[in-house]
């Protein structure tokens, strides 16, 4: 969806020496535990939410190895936790709803203060929230690919 990421690169390297290496790993980001799964078809790399009091969006990355001629094509496919889910869609929602608002005060010629403080509101929580995406969601996800591409 929205937040789903995916990343593709090869590898020298067979498909079982590939999941050899990583399955069953543990390895931490941000004072968080991630644990590698191996599935019968992918590896899942989870995070170990379980004692977490803050609240914090995390991603649940499918590792697939496909076979592509003499090497191995690696994709990643990162996407939010269910749990996680909701919050962020219902920010955007807002942010979405406030600039429609703006738009549509903007053509039916509404008063311009209010016209422009909606379409400064909605940049503003928008721009607010991506940045806290940033250094949060999408930081795991660089930090998930970078650890598989080191550890391959």
């Amino acid at each position: 969806m929205i937040f789903t990421r995916t990343r593709r690169y090869t590898l020298p390297v067979s498909r079982e020496d590939f999941i050899n290496r990583l399955a069953g790993k543990h390895f931490r980001i941000h004072d968080l535990d991630f644990e590698v799964y191996d599935q019968e078809t992918l590896l899942k790399i989870a995070p170990h939410a379980e004692d977490l009091n803050e609240i914090r969006t995390l991603p649940i990355t499918d590792v697939d190895v496909i076979k592509k001629g003499n090497a191995n094509e690696v994709v990643l496919t990162s996407r939010i936790r269910v749990i996680d889910y909701g919050g962020p869609l219902l920010v955007m929602m807002f942010c979405a709803f406030l600039f429609c608002s703006s738009l549509v005060m903007f053509l039916m010629g509404g008063e311009p203060f209010i016209t422009y403080l909606l379409l400064g509101a909605s940049l503003l929580v928008f721009s607010i929230f991506w940045i806290r995406m940033e250094r949060g969601y999408f930081d795991y996800v660089r930090k998930l690919e970078k650890f598989v591409k080191t550890h391959t």
